[in-house]
């Protein structure tokens, strides 16, 4: 009964987690229209490089899935992941702000 309980919760744990990581924010892509040009600057521009903090290829965000570009964001905000350009931009947005441009780029052509 033990083991049945505690296989049962795991499972349940597992399929919260897995569901959290695969649904798309409530943003709202109009409303995105007035965020978009600190984003559009670099991942806007087909071929784009930039040189800092190093030269490297930037990549187009049109049509990417909403609930990474959240995450992602959220990752640049803590410090998770490391990029002195989108950790300044994204320590200035909210949770409101990711999820509408989220919403915005996601609904654009790859």
């Amino acid at each position: 009964m033990k083991t049945t309980l505690a296989a049962a919760l795991v499972a349940f744990a597992f399929a919260g987690t897995a569901q959290a990581q695969q649904a798309a924010p409530k943003g709202d892509a109009a409303r995105a229209q007035g965020k978009i040009s600190a984003c559009n600057g670099c991942h806007g521009i087909v071929g784009y490089r930039t040189a800092y903090p190093e030269v490297f290829h930037v990549p187009r965000i049109g049509g990417q899935n909403p609930g990474y570009i959240v995450k992602a964001l959220e990752a640049y905000k803590s410090g998770e992941r490391n990029h002195p350009s989108m950790r300044g931009i994204a320590v200035s947005l909210t949770p409101e702000d990711m999820a509408d441009l989220a919403a915005y780029y996601g609904e654009q052509q790859k």
